[in-house]
């Protein structure tokens, strides 16, 4: 596995992390506790090294598994949670709560779900409107100085949130959902992290399956799964965006891949400092997603892809409304 660095402070992890949500929480029920355990073990011997949690998912039942199944291998490893929302006794989340005395509480919950001394990166999970973004910074700093954390992030934020919070305490990595699905970052938030040393994450690499070449017009979403309320995966919108998968599949076709590495090789081609973190629940498609990094895309090929996929409108929101309006700010 190739390494990569996130930031300015010299955060060494794989080129590709393994994205631990969907084992627990939005991608429909819980997988079984001893398979969540035994795959991310799986990526650890494949040479993954970067997983991604949050307090949020379950919430708080994938930070235990997280901290379960990397426990014998701490040192080996560099574990991303989250802060930014209130959770109700019930498990149920409510509004967004990055007050410091907050952040505090969170981050000593997460260090012992994680079984963990310090949180190798904690990102903010979402930008919360009444907290200065200076404030939150200072927050995280006062935790890093305190040795609880070590790498500041943010989650989904916009222009000003980065540059605010980047001035009080230095930014390693943001994270942002991009892929050839979603490419909102690259109009601004690419350009100011490349000024300013910041490594990105993107997550749904894969556009929460969709580039997978798996899903179809056919497919239906249970009710416990995000998709079957995204504006993009609706039947008729699902019908027409298509059509950027069938590109993806040329391409894939043509280089002895699959869509999936296409997909995934498109992101690790566009910065040395981007690291995607795909998820899944499933060992075939764990490797399959490794194998993205053996996929060389040249100049010609990255053209042609860019090229064919300014052709094909996207239909539909990627979040439902009340979820996009947390986001960017």
């Amino acid at each position: 596995m190739q390494k990569r660095i996130l930031g300015k402070n010299g955060l060494e992890v794989s080129s590709l992390g393994f994205g631990c949500m969907g084992l627990s929480h939005a991608y429909g029920p819980p997988v079984d506790k001893q398979a969540g355990i035994s795959l991310i073990r799986a990526a650890v011997e494949r040479g993954v090294t970067l997983f991604d949690t949050a307090e949020a998912y379950g919430p708080f039942a994938n930070e235990e598994l997280v901290g379960e199944a990397l426990a014998p291998f701490r040192d080996q490893v560099v574990i991303a949670t989250k802060f930014g929302f209130g959770i109700n006794p019930d498990g149920t989340r409510h509004d967004l709560d990055s007050r410091p005395e907050h952040i505090r509480q969170v981050a000593e919950a997460s260090l012992k779900r994680l079984k963990v001394d310090v949180i190798d990166l904690f990102y903010q999970h979402r930008v919360d409107p009444n907290v200065p973004a200076e404030e939150v910074a200072g927050a995280v700093k006062d935790l890093i100085a305190a040795g609880k954390v070590k790498h500041f992030g943010l989650s989904e934020p916009g222009l000003q949130t980065i540059r605010r919070a980047h001035a009080v305490q230095k930014v390693t990595a943001v994270q942002s959902e991009y892929s050839l699905w979603y490419r909102g970052p690259e109009a601004e938030i690419l350009p100011t992290l490349d000024e300013l040393g910041i490594g990105f994450v993107p997550f749904s690499p894969l556009g929460a399956g969709f580039l997978t070449g798996k899903i179809d017009e056919t497919t239906r979403f249970d009710s416990s799964d995000f998709r079957s309320l995204v504006p993009r995966f609706a039947p008729e919108a699902l019908k027409a965006n298509l059509a950027l998968v069938e590109m993806v599949h040329e391409v894939a076709q043509r280089k002895g891949a699959t869509p999936a590495q296409i997909a995934l090789a498109w992101l690790l081609a566009r910065k040395p400092w981007i690291v995607p973190i795909p998820g899944t629940s499933k060992l075939p498609r764990l490797d399959e997603n490794l194998g993205a990094v053996a996929v060389e895309l040249t100049t010609t090929d990255l053209g042609e892809i860019d090229a064919a996929a300014a052709k094909i409108p996207l239909h539909g929101a990627r979040l439902p409304e009340a979820a996009l309006a947390m986001t960017g700010r």
